[in-house]
């Protein structure tokens, strides 16, 4: 099988990794003089991973789109559109799609599947892959489960043999909408556990994890899907792993934050925050995790923030 990874950062580069792991023939493609394209092509390998000789290197944007059965990307969720306007100068009418990133675009509120469909993708050539798992983990042979979603059941069955290992088990998703929204907003969860890092308030992080969850439920809910994505790995399954992970961007993003440092790496929650909130108030759903984020983020202390969460009116839990 010949898989192109568009993007080789530190994701795409463990998707590469990981599909000549599991024998396909693969071409990881980065921008010519990026850091991450640069230091691949000079050393043959970045601080997560080694890429093997089975593995091509390019810069080459039309050759990476068309020599592929199957067309992974992994980058900046916020980049997506411009990039499929590059991806569709070529010849990809009969190309699988495969979205390895979590992020709601800000400018439109559109899930990057929406943001695919509009761009051209045939709806049942396009598919979501999320869930949890490090990098650091996967390359010391430490197992995880993962989902694929899809709109076309076959091209969602089809994508799961192809990528199925030892290494990750992989879940059939059942509901586009939830899977997408769920693996979105475990980048803001995972922000808000590190900033209760930062301020020592760790046991709080159990709180987050069943309110954080229901917040997500009620928007997956308002917005169209099923509410009890947000328990599964898509989104509790994945934010619990990067709430105690020491690798989370966001999590150290979020840690670093209330400390007044500057976590330098990409935190793609910073960025899904503010289209959440956005989105949230269009479908009428109550998000006052991710709407005090922002406020974090704006500048208000994250203690004053607390104390305002804790004096919301009392509520029943479900």
């Amino acid at each position: 099988m010949k898989i192109s990874v568009l993007g080789c950062g530190r994701w795409g580069s463990f998707l590469a990794w990981y599909n000549n792991y599991i024998g396909h023939d693969v071409v990881s493609f980065g921008r010519e003089g990026s850091p991450s394209y640069t230091v691949l092509k000079e050393t043959g390998r970045n601080e997560w991973v080694t890429l093997s000789e089975g593995i091509e290197l390019s810069c080459d944007l039309k050759y990476s789109v068309e020599r592929a059965d199957i067309i992974i990307i992994s980058i900046n969720s916020q980049g997506l559109r411009e990039f499929f306007k590059q991806i569709t100068a070529y010849d990809y009418k009969d190309k699988k799609f495969v979205l390895c990133m979590k992020g709601i675009e800000v400018d439109t509120g559109k899930r990057l599947t929406e943001v695919a469909l509009e761009s051209g993708i045939d709806k049942d050539k396009i598919a979501v892959w999320v869930g949890p798992g490090h990098i650091q983990e996967f390359t010391k042979n430490r197992p995880s489960c993962m989902v694929i979603d899809a709109y076309n059941n076959e091209l969602k069955d089809y994508l799961i043999d192809t990528f199925k290992s030892d290494l990750i088990r992989f879940y059939h998703g059942n509901d586009i909408i939830g899977t997408e929204i769920g693996a979105a907003t475990k980048n803001i969860m995972g922000i808000i556990a590190g900033a209760l890092d930062g301020l020592g308030l760790a046991t709080m992080k159990g709180p987050l994890m069943a309110r954080g969850s229901r917040e997500i439920a009620r928007l997956i809910k308002a917005l169209g899907g099923n509410e009890l994505s947000a328990y599964g790995l898509c989104h509790l399954g994945d934010y619990e792993t990067t709430l105690f992970s020491e690798h989370s961007h966001n999590r150290k993003w979020g840690e670093m934050y209330v400390k007044g440092e500057r976590f330098a790496k990409l935190a793609e929650g910073v960025m899904t925050a503010k289209a959440v909130s956005a989105l949230a108030k269009k479908v009428g759903a109550d998000v006052p995790l991710t709407d005090a984020l922002n406020q974090m983020i704006d500048g208000i202390p994250a203690e004053q923030l607390l104390k305002v969460l804790f004096d919301r009116p009392l509520t029943y839990e479900f």
